[in-house]
């Protein structure tokens, strides 16, 4: 099947996945990072968009269960947030420097885990849909071993993305696979990078939906089985998680006054 669903491709895209420090109540460190921490994010000089996923404290895992795929979400790995940043250029992220390193200062004060996967310039994709958002879906693919990355998003771009677009009722898709993960991409002090070779990911989605009960019929259909036993040749492992909040602080280059909510 061949993609022929519009998008646009971003410069230079991140997405870094975030724990809250458990000796501190964890509602304590999502205001801190939506608050304190998201102004220094924001600052930073060359952004396209910054915005943060807030994920549901109970989230088990959305996706249904598949043969040979690992769609339960491990407790000891599920992550609290995500912040998707998003660059105006693939130089942009050297004219930052300065407020990563205060980023890096700062992270001790809310996250006790951190990880970022960073795509290969040019490989973001946001395809165009409309409509309002009310709920959204991340979803976190492992690459099944054997399978090789060109070929893995050779699948997601051509094969996935064609069917959740015929499938479901989308108003936002977007789409993300990653390099090679290395923690010296994001390598802050006093944080955990644990990161095991078995547990790393090569790909996400964000789908949108009108609302809540939207995103659920997509999620209880019979259509969502088909794709998951297509995918599943590729993928080892699909983490679904409800997004309770998404927050944009940066579009368009510019720092609003006030996040924008969904």
């Amino acid at each position: 099947m061949t993609n022929t669903i519009p998008f646009m491709k971003k410069a230079l895209a991140s997405s870094i996945l975030l724990w809250m420090r458990t000796d501190q109540p964890c509602q304590q460190g999502m205001e801190h990072w939506k608050g304190p921490h998201s102004k220094i994010i924001a600052a930073s000089p060359g952004l396209d968009e910054y915005r943060q996923l807030h994920l549901d404290a109970a989230n088990a895992g959305l996706w249904p269960a598949t043969h040979g795929v690992e769609t339960a979400i491990p407790a000891d790995r599920k992550v609290d947030g995500v912040a998707e940043v998003t660059f105006a250029s693939a130089l942009a992220p050297l004219q930052g420097r300065a407020q990563t390193k205060l980023a890096f200062q700062d992270e001790v004060n809310v996250f006790r885990r951190t990880l970022m996967y960073a795509g290969p310039p040019n490989s973001t994709r946001w395809y165009e849909r409309t409509g309002d958002t009310g709920s959204r879906a991340l979803i976190s693919v492992r690459r099944r071993g054997g399978v090789g990355t060109r070929a893995f998003r050779r699948h997601l771009t051509d094969a996935l993305v064609p069917a959740l677009a015929k499938t479901a009722k989308l108003t936002e898709l977007r789409t993300q696979v990653f390099m090679p993960w290395n923690e010296r991409l994001w390598n802050t002090p006093d944080v955990a990078h644990d990161n095991p070779v078995d547990q790393r990911f090569h790909a996400s989605l964000v789908l949108g939906f009108a609302d809540a009960a939207a995103r659920a019929a997509f999620f209880d259909g019979d259509e969502i089985s088909t794709m998951s036993d297509e995918l599943s040749m590729f993928a080892s492992a699909i983490h679904a998680y409800n997004v309770s909040e998404a927050l944009t602080y940066v579009r368009e280059g510019r720092v609003l006054p006030h996040y924008a909510q969904n």
